[in-house]
């Protein structure tokens, strides 16, 4: 075992903030791709029962209508992405689409316990999922890696305003040197 520790320890895998910026780019890709699917009236039309049973967002095909969801989710999604990709050069733009990516997030997967079919009665219901529910669990997921970035993006820009009030290096530049 700490042979294999060893190689991994060697392989790159340790290089500082791999994990960020390869979870900042997952999101960008996901935001991105969901974005996209969103401007189809087709993909709103799937999500119907979800969208109506989410404790956070039943009012927007009421309200918006189809064609009106499709655009806000979208650009809603485009913006957290882009946003997002941005965050890799201004931290603060970062801080906004993690926010942005937060929230989403937290509103579907607040879905989860009230979508339709979401339980297998064949299996006794609750905790045998379907594909309803295991679609949505990818979020909790999601949420975890928005907070995360979120995290991450705040405390780089609160090290850079420290930093630049004390004439210092940053605690994330310091770390650059050192490495």
């Amino acid at each position: 075992m700490n042979y294999l520790v060893n190689i991994l320890g060697r392989s790159g895998l340790l290089k500082h903030d791999l994990d960020y910026h390869l979870l900042r780019a997952a999101m960008v890709v996901i935001f991105a791709w969901f974005g996209y699917d969103k401007w189809f009236n087709a993909e709103i039309t799937g999500l119907i029962p979800l969208i109506t049973h989410g404790p956070l967002i039943f009012w927007m095909i009421p309200v918006l209508g189809v064609g009106g969801t499709s655009v806000l989710l979208g650009t809603a999604e485009w913006t957290f992405g882009s946003l997002l990709f941005l965050g890799y050069w201004n931290k603060k733009l970062g801080v906004l689409g993690a926010l942005g990516s937060t929230f989403s997030f937290i509103a579907t997967f607040s879905i989860f316990p009230f979508a339709p079919g979401a339980w297998d009665p064949a299996a006794g219901g609750f905790p045998a999922m379907t594909i309803v529910s295991a679609f949505l669990l990818k979020d909790l997921v999601l949420l975890v890696v928005s907070i995360y970035l979120l995290k991450q993006d705040v405390s780089r820009v609160i090290d850079a305003r420290t930093a630049s009030i004390k004439g210092a290096p940053s605690a994330s530049q310091a770390r650059r040197v050192t490495a």
